[in-house]
């Protein structure tokens, strides 16, 4: 069985908007590309999808955007290749390596997460939140910036329960950010 990781950037005070202040850098670029390397599938909802997608998609054109640094191209690239599923009921098709979950997601991921190899890699606000509430999500990684936002989402806002967790992982950046890994602890009877 493969895993689910939830991996998100976030900010001091939990806002999880990606126009909150959270610019990458160098470093943490380098970082998600290996974490996105590291699984077997991309798991988003549309919305995500959609701004990953725009944002980061090779153009037709075959040149990336002037606005990318070189340092963005590998993530682009390994984002463009790696394959996604697509949680939605309002879209009609997806490409960019996607495929379209439709009907009981949580069946669906968990179907995937049956199948062999390293792990599933989900992003985003509003699907994460349902799996989280659904006990799909095997790893929560959040990448902290040092910002306070003081506005904006905030990260799993709506949540069912609490779930606990168990530290895993913790790496520090030059930047002041810290890469935080947790497990959710399992209750035994």
């Amino acid at each position: 069985m493969r895993p689910l990781r939830y991996s998100i950037n976030v900010t001091l005070d939990g806002c999880c908007h990606h126009e909150a202040g959270l610019p990458p850098d160098e470093e943490s670029m380098r970082y998600w590309t290996a974490e996105m390397e590291r699984a077997d599938a991309l798991l988003f909802g549309r919305v995500t999808y959609e701004m990953m997608e725009s944002a980061w998609r090779k153009p037709a054109t075959d040149t990336w955007p002037d606005w990318m640094d070189e340092w963005q191209i590998p993530f682009a690239e390994t984002i463009g290749r790696a394959k996604k599923y697509v949680v939605s009921s309002t879209l009609s098709a997806a490409d960019w390596n996607a495929e379209l979950v439709r009907g009981d997601f949580g069946q669906a991921v968990q179907r995937l997460k049956q199948e062999p190899g390293e792990g599933l890699w989900v992003g985003g606000v509003t699907l994460p939140l349902a799996l989280a509430d659904l006990g799909l999500i095997d790893e929560y990684e959040f990448l902290v910036q040092p910002v306070l936002a003081g506005h904006g989402p905030t990260l799993l806002a709506g949540l069912r329960e609490r779930i606990q967790l168990e530290p895993v992982d913790r790496r520090e950046f030059r930047s002041g950010a810290v890469a935080l890994r947790y497990r959710p602890t399992r209750v035994t009877a």
